[in-house]
């Protein structure tokens, strides 16, 4: 049996999460972290899900419960998650990251910490996005550099980073294929005179409004046809499910930094 910790146990995902979980066979949460001050604090998760009590004290220091669990799955803050790494690298605890608007810095910080546990990083844990993913990389490499390529994402009115970590990820695996640097040809905004499109240039367009839960299309446009790949999130339950069985897979891996690509067996 896979014992979780969940932070954000409030939040959208980490509720989602925790209910998922207690329907699922193989998981169990015995902890469950929010941020200092919240109002579920003390309170059983049971409680806050709607369900009978679990035995479950929602805490507000991941400290206090990281010995009573064998993975945390985080999605959180980006300002935290490299804190709540570091101390389950240190009591040797298996990690599953959602969050998003992570800095390059902290990633950088999340590979080291990873060489001293066993870490799943990904920016959207659907299958679908990540069977996309994959579906992108091919896609690029067959069209090379004849078709323009553009990234629209939408998502709703209360997301905080821009574009979506999802979006990040597709616009940087297609660079890779294009052999690009997405630093360099990421472009990002179009307003006023801004000429004519580069060849080069991959766009990424964001949308927010009102209560989109995701929505990423990826447009390969070529000379009299196009191309368009398009992933729709209907529920948060693909991206709970996904980070489910990330959780479940990573407990007996080796110490490393792995993704959903190797979660689904989708690495070459």
């Amino acid at each position: 049996m896979t014992k979780a910790i969940v932070t954000g146990a409030a939040g959208r995902m980490g509720s989602r999460i925790m209910s998922l979980i207690s329907v699922t066979e193989g998981i169990e949460v015995t902890g469950a972290v929010e941020m200092k001050g919240h109002s579920v604090l003390g309170k059983d998760i049971g409680e806050t899900l709607g369900l009978d009590k679990t035995g479950v004290v929602i805490e507000d220091d991941i400290k206090k419960c990281i010995n009573k669990g064998d993975v945390v799955i985080d999605f959180t803050h980006h300002d935290v998650v490299v804190d709540h790494l570091r101390i389950a690298a240190e009591n040797d605890k298996a990690m599953v990251i959602g969050t998003t608007g992570l800095t390059m810095n902290e990633i950088e910080s999340i590979k080291n910490l990873a060489k001293n546990t066993r870490c799943v990083l990904a920016p959207n844990m659907s299958v679908g996005v990540n069977v996309m993913f994959k579906v992108l990389e091919y896609a690029a490499e067959v069209l090379g550099d004849n078709f323009d390529v553009e990234i629209v994402e939408a998502h709703h009115n209360l997301k905080k980073d821009a574009p979506s970590g999802t979006a990040a990820k597709m616009a940087r695996i297609i660079a890779e294929s294009l052999g690009r640097d997405l630093d360099k040809v990421g472009v990002y905004e179009r307003k006023g005179m801004v000429g004519v499109r580069t060849k080069d240039e991959i766009g990424i367009q964001t949308v927010r409004a009102g209560d989109i839960i995701g929505e990423h299309t990826v447009i390969f446009g070529g000379v009299g046809e196009r191309l368009e790949f398009i992933h729709r999130a209907h529920s948060r339950d693909n991206f709970a499910s996904g980070a489910i069985r990330a959780a479940i897979w990573i407990i007996n891996r080796e110490n490393g930094l792995y993704d959903m690509q190797d979660v689904l067996g989708l690495r070459d």
